[in-house]
Parts: structure tokens; C-alpha cells; sequence
């Protein structure tokens, strides 16, 4: 057991992903203050304007006077500032600048640097960027500190230069090296660097090269009991400190208070268990730090990642609280202020956890609407759609920020029943057609045209509440990337109403490729039994022999219980293929696996509505891939098939 001694309590804003109106930042630093937090973290990227390099800022960047009066009123308030500029992965805010592009890891078969990528840590500019960069930010290193991020650099080594120096020196000291490089320009400026610890899990031999006087900030967003894990590596474990500690590095531990990707919500109790996790972590192994994290909220309502920031200043407040629902509930009462108030508004939010709207296959929908059809149907759905309609309702008159946001979630669930009910009314007017009723097929087209018409009043409702989340902290005059989903559902909502108008006039238009469904839909199950970063796709081919790619989905699902080496996640996939519905001609798809990681494909068969075929040779289960690594830098191709079944039709 380590030495007792105070931990460092941190938050992190990301700014880089949207920006954040600076009054709403400047009202809340003096809150945080308040709840005992000493850090700030500004993830920046291209949201600041660099006076070294002003082809970088976006055109919505915080002027460097904003920026300004951000670090000066978290001084006054007593918080130190520790600016993110990232300096190898997540490097495209430098590449898209056409005077950067260069430095590029990536290239072409001719030698030019391509459109993405990131920086190459051996390019004879990097320093030189590196440099200006630093100097530009160095006044707003308040707290002696500046973090280069170097998190999630899986393109590391493909430039000819970089692959020559792994195999004279290895890929441990290849990274270590450019981690030196940087913190020899930090000292210069008389700062401490920091780096995320990720690669470090990935590439363990780099630690011995590491310089000591770096700090490295561990993470990993879902509840462990022991130690934290590897998603790369089936979740395996993974225990950074001890060799960090063991040679003097600096150590953080950093939970999450947000939602991955495109989930609408935090995962309240999920964000609070890892938090909860996180903290006993730093108090076991004497870290020097507590970071939590915040990333991409700009789907979410920025004041909920506050509310999970101050329910997370619980663990010392009230030390010895580390219930979940009882440090969420202080939480809101610190963040929105009333006692009766905090308590409702924190049991909207758990109760609205049984509903999560998490991981690709949820998603899918948000890009798509005709990979939903299946014979089960919305039935499963609707039970989610009535039991978010009444925590929405119980939770109109809490905080906006929540009021809204459960009013968003409800707009998705409503669009997951519409959806999947719209490619329904598809197989029931042509199994009505098949059997020559033609009366019933009209009536159920007037049917589904009725629901079309009263999905777009959903649409309003959802766009009402997709306006507020954004507005409550950001640009009045920007659409944010909900209402822009929206906009894209008010789309596909009128494609779907013009087919139907097609189809009242001659029904036998039915068979055709619909919004929703396709002429023939590939139905098969995938058991995600040892989840790791694997992604789906589904090809067709050709008469010509090429392959066709008709849909790719990732696997992984962001939740505590899919976060484990061993799980039965069970999946549906269902998708849209290419072909005549009048006769069921020969047709040859495959399924393969991508990434990293094992999955179990089942129970293919293609289907129109009306009549279903097994594929020749039948259709018994298939794993497929190879078994995830436990450790070492992973080799992630997402253009080949790692393992894959063939499918021939009828």
C-alpha cells in the first residue's frame, strides 16, 4: 500500500470536437472550483487560432483574446490550466492544412503525403511544428504542465523512414524517442509533459525509454474490479502504474463523464461505476492524479457531463460515498441546484439507463434506414418507446439540459419503432400481393402513408429538443450534429412517403427496393462471444468476379457488459441486396470479419417478405477471424477480410 497523499483533481473540457460558448465556460469555473478541482484540461486541437500557424484554426476557433479570458478566470477561480495539444494520433486538425500535409504518415504509392493520416514523429518538420505550437501555448500552461495526447497512434511506422527506425531500435523505443524529443522541447519552456498511456499498454517495452520526468495519464472508460483493460486485446488487463511508479513517471488515473460516439446520453451509471473505479484505483497505487475526462460531447447536452463532474467531486466531498446513485443525485443537486429537484432529475437519468442507445447496431439507423427490417419487428421496441415517453414526462420540469435530452431519446426511440414498422407494412403488402389481395395491399399503403404523416410531427418534436441540447452552450446560429441527423430523417421520411404514393398507384411497385427495406434482405445472427475491435461486412459479387461492399458495421457496443473477455452478445444483422424481386437469380454474397478479434456468424438466409432461402450447403454456424492478441501493437486492417463465409443464393 502506497503512502496516503493528496490526489490531484482534474476535469477536461474538449473543445476541439465543437466549441463551447465562453460565457457558459466562464459561469462554471468558478463551480468547479467550488467542488475541489485544481486542473483543467483543454483538449484544443484546431480550436484555438495559433498565431505560429494560422492556417490550422477552424473557422469557428476561439480568438486568442477568448482564449485568453478563459485561463485568466480559471487563475482567478483557483484552477491551474493544462492545455492538450496533440502531437502524433489525432493529428488531422495539422494535415488538413495543405502547408502541413507533409508531415504525413501516410502516403501514396508515388510518395505524396495523403489527405489523412497523422504526423510522422521522424519528418524533419515535426519538431519544428511542435515547437511553434508549444510556444503559442506555453503562456496558458498555468499549471507548469502541457499534454501532447500521442493516445490511439495506431498508423505508427508506415512512412519508409519511421519503418526503418522500428527495426533498427524497435517500436517501444521508436515511440519513446519522439516522447523524449518532445519533452526536451517542453523543459525548454520550462514544462512537464504528458501523454496518454494507451500506447504504452500497446508497446509496454517503450516505458524503459521513457524520460522520467514525464506523467502519464491512463485511461479506460468502462468498470473494472481489478485492473483496468485492453479493449484491443480481448479486455485483457492491464496494469500500467507499477512500472511507471517503479521508474519515478507521474501518474494519473482518468475516468469518463460522457457518451461514446453518437449516444445521446451519458450512461450515468456506467460513467459512475468506472468513476467510482478510477478513484479507488488512484488511492491503491498513490497516483498524483485524478482526471475526468470529457470527449465528443457535441451530441450531448454539455451541462450533463458537468452534472457527472460534480456528482464525481462527491468521492471527496463525502468521503466514504461511493454509491452510484447516491453520488449522481448530489451530483445534480451541486449542478442544478435543489434537493427534491437533484433527486428527480437523478432518477430520470438512471431509470432512462435501462434504455442505452449504444454501439454501431443501434446507430445504424442514424445513417440508414434500410438495414432494420427483420420478422421480429418493432414489438421489442415499443415497450422501450412507452417507458421513455413516461420518464420524459416526469422529467419536463427538472433541468432543460435533461428535459431535452430524454426528449431526444425519445424521439429516437419512436424512430426505431416507425422505422422497423415502415419495413413490416413492405413484407406485408407483398405476402398480400402474393396471395392476389389486392384491396388489402392498398389499405395497408394508406395505412403506413398515415403513419409516414405522423412520424414527421416526431420529426418536429425531436428537432425542438435536438435545438435545445446544442443551444444551452453553444452557437444559436449552427445546426448541431443531432438536428443535422434530423434533417437527414426528415429525408428519408420523404422518400419513403414518395415510394408509397408510388406504390397506391400500382401496387405491384412492392417488390421493388424501398427506403426501408431492400428487393431481398440477408438476415443472419452474429454471437460477439470475445468482443474486441472487429467490424462486419457484408459483400456481394459480381459477374465479373469483384466483390461489392453492401454494409460494414463495428461490433464494439461501449457498455459495461460488453466490455468483458467473455460475453453473449447476440445481434440481428439484417441487409439491403442488390436484385430483381420477380425471380430469386442466383446471387453469391459473403460475410467477413475486420479488425482484430473472433465472432460467430449464423442462421443466413436471404428473404423478400414473402419467400425465404437457404443458402446451398445450408447455413450451420461459422466463427470467424482469429483469436484477439494479449499483447503487442496490433495490425489493424480494416480493407481485408480476416475470416469470412461464402453464401450462394438459391
Amino acid at each position: 500500500m502506497h503512502a496516503t497523499r493528496p490526489i490531484t483533481k482534474a476535469f477536461q473540457w474538449d473543445l476541439a470536437r465543437q466549441v463551447e460558448r465562453i460565457d457558459v465556460l466562464l459561469r462554471w469555473l468558478p463551480r468547479y472550483a467550488a467542488w475541489g478541482y485544481e486542473e483543467l484540461y483543454l483538449h484544443l486541437e484546431d480550436a484555438v487560432a495559433y498565431p505560429s500557424l494560422p492556417t490550422v484554426a477552424r473557422a469557428d476557433s476561439y480568438p486568442l483574446e477568448e482564449f485568453v479570458r478563459l485561463v485568466e478566470a480559471a487563475t482567478a477561480a483557483g484552477i491551474r490550466v493544462v492545455p492538450i495539444v496533440n502531437l502524433l494520433g489525432h493529428t488531422q486538425y495539422l494535415i488538413k492544412a495543405e502547408a502541413l500535409r507533409d508531415l504525413n504518415e501516410l502516403r501514396d504509392a508515388s510518395g505524396r503525403p495523403l489527405g489523412r493520416g497523422q504526423i510522422c514523429p521522424l519528418h524533419p518538420r515535426t519538431l519544428e511544428v511542435a515547437t511553434a505550437l508549444l510556444r503559442d501555448l506555453a503562456p496558458f500552461c498555468t499549471a507548469g504542465k502541457v499534454h501532447a495526447g500521442l493516445d490511439e497512434s495506431f498508423l505508427l511506422g508506415r512512412c519508409p523512414r519511421c519503418r526503418s527506425d522500428i527495426a533498427r531500435r524497435g517500436l517501444g523505443a521508436h515511440f519513446a524517442g519522439h516522447v523524449e524529443r518532445l519533452n526536451r522541447l517542453a523543459r525548454r519552456l520550462g514544462l512537464r509533459l504528458g501523454l496518454w498511456g494507451d500506447m504504452l499498454a500497446l508497446a509496454p517495452d517503450a516505458i524503459p525509454w521513457l524520460p522520467a520526468d514525464v506523467t502519464v495519464y491512463d485511461w479506460y472508460y468502462y468498470p473494472f474490479r481489478r485492473l483496468p483493460r485492453v479493449e484491443l486485446f480481448n479486455f485483457a488487463e492491464a496494469d500500467l502504474a507499477a512500472p511507471l511508479q517503479a521508474r519515478g513517471i507521474g501518474y494519473y488515473g482518468c475516468p469518463m463523464n460522457g457518451a461514446f460516439r453518437w449516444e445521446p446520453l451519458p450512461l450515468f451509471t456506467d460513467r459512475m461505476r468506472i468513476i467510482i473505479d478510477w478513484w479507488r484505483r488512484c488511492a491503491r497505487v498513490g497516483a498524483d492524479g485524478f482526471l475526468v475526462t470529457s470527449w465528443e460531447p457535441g451530441r450531448l447536452a454539455f451541462d450533463l457531463t458537468v452534472a457527472v463532474d460534480a456528482a464525481a467531486a462527491g468521492l471527496w466531498l463525502e468521503p466514504g460515498e461511493q454509491d452510484p446513485a447516491a453520488l449522481l443525485r448530489r451530483g445534480f443537486e451541486r449542478a442544478f441546484g435543489g434537493a427534491d429537484g437533484g433527486r428527480l432529475a437523478a432518477r430520470a437519468a438512471l431509470a432512462a439507463d435501462a434504455f442505452p442507445f449504444c454501439g454501431y447496431h443501434r446507430w445504424q439507423i442514424n445513417d440508414r434506414w434500410d438495414v432494420l427490417a427483420s420478422p421480429a419487428g418493432a414489438a421489442p421496441f415499443a415497450g422501450e418507446q412507452r417507458a421513455l415517453a413516461g420518464i420524459t414526462r416526469k422529467a419536463a420540469a427538472g433541468p432543460r439540459a435533461l428535459a431535452a435530452s430524454l426528449a431526444f431519446r425519445l424521439y429516437l426511440a419512436r424512430r426505431d419503432v416507425f422505422v422497423r414498422r415502415a419495413a413490416q407494412a413492405v413484407w406485408r403488402l407483398r405476402r398480400a400481393l402474393a396471395r392476389g389481395a389486392r384491396g388489402e395491399a392498398l389499405r395497408l399503403a394508406a395505412t403506413a402513408r398515415s403513419e409516414a404523416a405522423a412520424f414527421a410531427a416526431a420529426i418536429g418534436e425531436g428537432t425542438r429538443a435536438a435545438r435545445t441540447m446544442w443551444r444551452l452552450s453553444r452557437d444559436r446560429r449552427v445546426a448541431g450534429p443531432n438536428e443535422r441527423m434530423l434533417a437527414a430523417d426528415r429525408g428519408r421520411l420523404r422518400s419513403w412517403q414518395r415510394w408509397l404514393g408510388r406504390v397506391a398507384r400500382k401496387p405491384e411497385l412492392c417488390r421493388e427496393t424501398a427506403p426501408v427495406c431492400g428487393a431481398w434482405q440477408l438476415l443472419f445472427t452474429v454471437r460477439n462471444f470475445a468482443p474486441a475491435l472487429q467490424k462486419v461486412v457484408v459483400e456481394q459479387r459480381r459477374p465479373d468476379g469483384a466483390w461489392t461492399a453492401l454494409h460494414a458495421l463495428h461490433t464494439i457496443e461501449f457498455r459495461a457488459e460488453a466490455a468483458r473477455p467473455r460475453t453473449a452478445i447476440r445481434r440481428e444483422f439484417s441487409v439491403p441486396v442488390p436484385g430483381g424481386a420477380e425471380a430469386a437469380a442466383p446471387v453469391v454474397l459473403r460475410i467477413g470479419i475486420r479488425g482484430v478479434g473472433q465472432l460467430e456468424v449464423s442462421g443466413a438466409r436471404l428473404t423478400d417478405g414473402v419467400v425465404s432461402l437457404r443458402p446451398a450447403g445450408g447455413c450451420a454456424s461459422r466463427t470467424l477471424g482469429r483469436p484477439a492478441p494479449r499483447g503487442g501493437f496490433p495490425a489493424i486492417d480494416w480493407e481485408r477480410n480476416a475470416g469470412e463465409v461464402v453464401l450462394r443464393f438459391p
